[in-house]
């Protein structure tokens, strides 16, 4: 059952509640406060935000997902670059992105500092939806803060070094980094394609030796539909282990806590000092392809060099 549609307005005791904007809906978080008021009589405040309209455009290459394409932006703009803005990810590149990439994207909205970020709605939305909702576009003559059009035909893989969502590079640029811990999973990519992206990559390898390698699928359906397709045989003969669907290492608050001056590469969202345990650990963020590949080199690795 599909609870979120098009054209809703949706909020929660989250930050990443953004995520839902890849349906074509208004999605923010909110404080505990404002969440409780909402139960009591369906009101909340709001101060309309304004807008920044971000255009891709090109083709990307093999392993360059949403995930990528979201870092890339957080790099260009920086982690204040949307602060209270509506960020509008559109272009050619957007529409023929899968639902599992658009909700990657729309989950790092708020990294940028924004309030949300919305992709329209179109047949992949409503395949996604069965057809539920209303399907708002863009005024033709929409005002914006600020319009950035890039041809991410060249974006290789990326990779967020600590301590910041925006302090980005190419995978390729960081074959030096030396990895104690590779997590897989979380709202941001724990999807059953990003699983499926990993498993692929993993199959019939090993996870490096002394390396730990984590899986959380972001839902039970999807852990259900990865023990199906034979996805959790992979992951567990390359050396991996499950954790059910929970915030878990991405917030430091279980299994996979880093010791003080361990490197982790995450396809999770926060980077921050401390975030996943020792405030001298280092996390990197990245989608579930390099991951995959540098669980298996123990280092962070492009997939292309595979």
């Amino acid at each position: 059952m599909r609870l979120v549609a098009p054209g809703d307005l949706v909020i929660g005791a989250d930050s990443h509640t953004c995520t839902y904007g890849a349906l074509g809906c208004y999605s923010t978080g909110v404080g505990s406060t404002d969440l409780a008021r909402a139960f009591v009589d369906g009101k909340c405040w709001f101060k309309v935000p304004d807008s920044l309209k971000f255009i891709y455009k090109g083709k990307l290459k093999k392993w360059v997902t949403g995930k990528d394409l979201i870092l890339y932006t957080i790099s260009k703009i920086g982690v204040d670059g949307a602060l209270y803005k509506a960020m509008e990810f559109s272009g050619p590149v957007i529409r023929k992105l899968g639902m599992d990439e658009r909700f990657a994207m729309s989950n790092m909205a708020i990294e940028a500092g924004a309030r949300c970020g919305i992709i329209e709605a179109d047949e992949i939305t409503k395949k996604y939806t069965a057809g539920k909702g209303k399907f708002y576009k863009s005024d033709k003559n929409a005002h914006y803060d600020k319009v950035y059009e890039w041809d991410v035909s060249k974006l290789q893989a990326q990779v967020a070094c600590p301590h910041l969502p925006s302090n980005v590079k190419p995978a390729s640029r960081l074959r030096q980094v030396i990895l104690d811990q590779v997590v897989i999973g979380s709202c941001t990519n724990g999807r059953i394609s990003d699983l499926r992206i990993a498993a692929g990559i993993l199959k019939g390898r090993k996870a490096r030796r002394g390396l730990r390698l984590i899986v959380i699928p972001a839902t039970q359906k999807i852990y259900l539909q990865a023990v199906d397709e034979g996805l959790v045989d992979i992951f567990i003969k390359a050396g991996g282990v499950f954790s059910t669907p929970t915030c878990g290492p991405c917030l430091g608050g279980h299994m996979g806590i880093l010791a003080k001056g361990e490197k982790c590469l995450a396809t999770t969202n926060r980077n921050f000092i401390g975030r996943m345990g020792h405030p001298e650990s280092f996390v990197y963020l990245a989608g579930p392809a390099v991951a995959a590949a540098s669980a298996i080199k123990g280092r962070i690795t492009d997939p292309e060099a595979l």
